[in-house]
């Protein structure tokens, strides 16, 4: 049976959530793979709004088992909380229906000060963290001296995993002018969830190769967007993980042969939260109207998101990285009502035309838009579920799309509702 890895193809916000929960009808399992509590998503079933953050989307469903990879940094607290939340929505979370990695690295209460500090005090350049802990936790994993999962379940292990943190956390603080970390406080928070954690901790990596071996069907469901990748990413303007689809087999311990389809999935039009460059920005009306038709404000942050016409070069650039199979096509409604669209279709640099976007920072700033304008439609797009609902011009754009990031769209999303989607191919099918 097929296994389908679920990436963003932009800056993230691209209507990750409800594509996964749509498409975990069909799996068996979805599992998390990278990222922390700093993305978002938004699913709206039959009216009712979940906003997750840590949870895998698929938790919405039932009967389905939910897991939190390795690749994932897991604030416990963060979790307990938004646990307790979507249970309060009806929502039944079992150690039957999530299971967490014993390897996941875990988000501690001086991780998120640090994070804070940092950006507060750097006068050079801002990044635009969430200030959530989750770069000095990745930071500390490859540092070895992160506490995953497994050591809250032995006492000694976990106080020296806590003493060798303190060395270096607490060397660093004095730079920053903060105070000492309270050993005996974190020692004493982290003993208190323990038991709350530990009872859905699991050899994950085994797990799943069981499950595909019994042919049940994995949902990879991965956070933030390939722009933001540390390595293929707008650097340093970027997450503290690896997001390209890659990474969905080393996040939750499988081979890269479980990959049988990788979805992308692309907004109609282009967003960005935070700092960094952003070619196709709009600072004029028309931006003002993707913003507001859109709804661009960050699930997690609320910051209002920088909002500009679609990037043709970045999708087939992040295509590429992640080996994209087919897109999906998301917010498509939102473009209802304008004369023209813009798609950009290169850039110039210092006098010299590109077909991608620079590695250097430097030259990433400089590069402006080539745009290619085309018809806009005036009809309603909204709740569309089949090719026949869509205005033709809507659908020349969609072609036009396809034909510049020289990949297929799988799916076109019409609304945040579920069921307003148009499946052009099953990424499921064998």
């Amino acid at each position: 049976m097929a296994n389908v890895v679920v990436v963003g193809a932009q800056w993230g916000d691209e209507g990750k959530g409800k594509i996964v929960d749509w498409l975990s009808e069909r799996a068996d399992v979805i599992a998390r793979f990278q990222g922390g509590h700093n993305a978002g998503h938004t699913l709206v079933v039959d009216g009712e709004v979940y906003k997750l953050h840590a949870l895998p989307s698929g938790v919405v469903r039932g009967g389905k088992l939910s897991v939190i990879g390795n690749g994932v940094v897991l604030d416990p607290w963060h979790l307990i909380k938004e646990i307790e939340t979507i249970r309060a929505q009806g929502v039944s979370i079992t150690p039957e229906t999530l299971m967490i990695a014993e390897n996941t690295p875990l988000i501690l209460p001086f991780h998120g000060e640090l994070d804070r500090a940092r950006e507060n005090q750097n006068s050079v350049a801002k990044i635009g963290t969430t200030g959530r802990g989750i770069g000095p936790c990745y930071e500390d994993k490859v540092g070895r001296r992160v506490i995953r999962v497994a050591d809250l379940a032995d006492a000694a292990t976990l106080e020296l995993r806590l003493d060798r943190a303190l060395v270096h956390h607490d060397a660093l603080r004095r730079g920053l002018g903060l105070e000492p970390i309270k050993r005996d406080e974190v020692l004493a928070q982290l003993r208190e969830i323990s038991a709350e954690i530990l009872q859905y901790a699991a050899p994950v990596w085994k797990v799943l190769n069981e499950k595909r071996k019994a042919g049940k069907r994995i949902l990879f469901e991965g956070a933030q967007g390939a722009l933001l990748d540390i390595d293929f990413g707008t650097y340093p303007f970027v997450t503290s993980s690896n997001v390209i689809a890659g990474q969905a087999a080393t996040g939750v311990g499988v081979g890269p042969g479980a990959i049988d389809f990788v979805l992308g999935i692309v907004k109609a039009y282009t967003t960005r939260v935070g700092e960094g460059p952003f070619p196709t920005e709009l600072d004029d009306a028309d931006g003002q109207r993707l913003g507001e038709r859109g709804h661009e404000f960050g699930t997690t942050t609320g910051r209002k998101r920088r909002c500009g016409w679609f990037d043709a070069c970045l999708v087939r650039q992040t295509c590429a990285t992640s080996g994209v199979s087919g897109i999906s096509l998301t917010k498509l409604d939102v473009l209802d009502g304008f004369e023209t669209l813009k798609i950009c279709v290169g850039y110039e640099l210092d006098g010299k035309s590109l077909d991608y976007l620079p590695t250097a920072a430097d030259e990433q700033a400089r590069c402006t838009p080539v745009y290619e304008e085309i018809e806009g439609w005036s009809e309603s797009t909204e709740g569309a579920r089949s090719w026949a609902d869509l205005p033709a011009q809507a659908i020349k754009y969609v072609r036009r799309i396809e034909e510049l990031i020289e990949c297929p769209v799988a799916l076109v999303s019409t609304s945040p509702e579920r069921e307003d989607t148009i499946l052009v191919t099953d990424p499921f099918s064998d």
